[in-house]
């Protein structure tokens, strides 16, 4: 039965893939950086020489300048929240520039060194605690963004159908994410199936969601700047697509984590049948659901924050700043990934509870610990 399911999936997933895969040269870098003859170099500021001009003296480590002291401009609201001697900084030297001032403008700060270290104690972390699973989860992961990089964005650049590349590669993501990080087994597949379900929801409702609010995808910056480079892109689509992406990583964490739980249930107690099974899986599923929802919440308004501050300015009332163009699009993202993902995880608890008894017990995907146990715990 899981067969005949997974099996057109996964085959609609690499059709889908083969169909949709940008051929030729992809816009991707097309558009330069900087203006010609301009270049991006490095360096540190050794002197801070007027807060209030915004003035400091940079030490050069890249380019035909390296070793030099030269002067440099930098903007006041960058001034205001900190730049000390020590700090490494990005600069854009513009030859054209030298008889009038300083050929070297203020670019942006050098992150790679603190991100860098942020990426290896996470890596660090995740397999101190989880070892070899969380680094088949690092590697789902990868595959994952390589997913984005190298078909979603470069698709979507050359024409095709945003709405479609994004269900084609979400599928892909789910395949690679969930089989890496837990194994191809039967529990594992229960939760590619909920999560199938769960997405299926939202694209239903996002579709609906944004039509019915009028949510045209054109309230921000970036997308004005992408109509004016592909004047053929629906800003509406390209925000369903968001949609899609966006909720996928919850989705998957809710409907494997509902998979395991009744497999957990069934390895304490064999007995328990398929209905109490899922009762109890439940349980832990309304709790998983009472913490999820705001989980989604908080992470849009997190990174809504300065535009929510820029709208709470604005003397009107609470409900029409609510649906005001771009925090419009964040409220209908939060509302249809909550919904899909809260009816993912009944549905992924009555396949666990349906299949369950199918798993060899001892086997990994039974969720029995690797330790014998002389007699069955019940489970209340």
């Amino acid at each position: 039965m899981l067969t005949a399911l997974v099996v057109p999936l996964l085959l609609a997933t690499v059709v889908g893939l083969i169909a949709l895969w940008p051929r030729g040269e992809t816009p991707i870098g097309s558009v330069p950086l900087a203006g010609t003859g301009m270049t991006i170099e490095s360096g540190t500021v050794v002197e801070v020489v007027d807060d209030a001009q915004g003035q400091v003296r940079v030490e050069l480590a890249t380019g035909s300048g390296a070793g030099q002291v030269v002067p440099v401009q930098v903007p006041p609201e960058t001034m205001a929240n900190g730049m000390g001697v020590g700090d490494a900084v990005r600069l854009m030297f513009s030859p054209q520039a030298m008889g009038t001032g300083s050929p070297y403008v203020f670019w942006d700060f050098e992150r790679t060194a603190p991100v860098g270290l942020l990426a290896l104690g996470y890596a660090v972390v995740v397999l101190a605690v989880a070892r070899w699973r969380g680094l088949a989860a690092m590697v789902g992961l990868g595959g994952s963004l390589a997913v984005i990089v190298v078909f979603v964005l470069p698709a979507i650049m050359l024409g095709a159908s945003p709405l479609v590349v994004a269900l084609v590669g979400a599928s892909a993501m789910m395949f690679l994410s969930l089989y890496l990080a837990h194994g191809v087994s039967i529990r594992t597949t229960t939760a590619l199936l909920g999560t199938f379900v769960g997405l299926a929801v939202t694209v239903a409702l996002a579709a609906w969601g944004t039509r019915a609010a009028n949510l045209t995808g054109a309230s921000s910056e970036h997308s004005l700047i992408l109509l004016s480079t592909f004047p053929n892109l629906s800003l509406a689509d390209l925000l369903l697509c968001g949609i899609v992406i966006a909720g996928l990583g919850a989705l998957n964490d809710v409907t494997i984590t509902q998979a395991s739980a009744v497999w957990e249930i069934h390895a304490a107690n064999p007995s328990v049948p398929r209905r109490r099974l899922f009762t109890q899986g439940m349980r832990i599923g309304r709790d998983h659901i009472a913490s999820t929802v705001y989980t989604l919440a908080f992470a849009y308004v997190g990174t809504a924050l300065p535009m929510l501050m820029v709208a709470a300015l604005m003397d009107r009332a609470v409900l029409d700043t609510l649906m005001a163009g771009e925090i419009a699009e964040e409220v209908v993202r939060t509302l249809v990934s909550s919904i899909g993902l809260v009816l993912a995880i009944p549905v992924t608890t009555g396949i666990a509870a349906a299949l369950v008894r199918t798993s060899r017990p001892g086997r990994r995907d039974s969720g029995a610990s690797a330790e014998p146990t002389a007699t069955a715990v019940p489970v209340v």
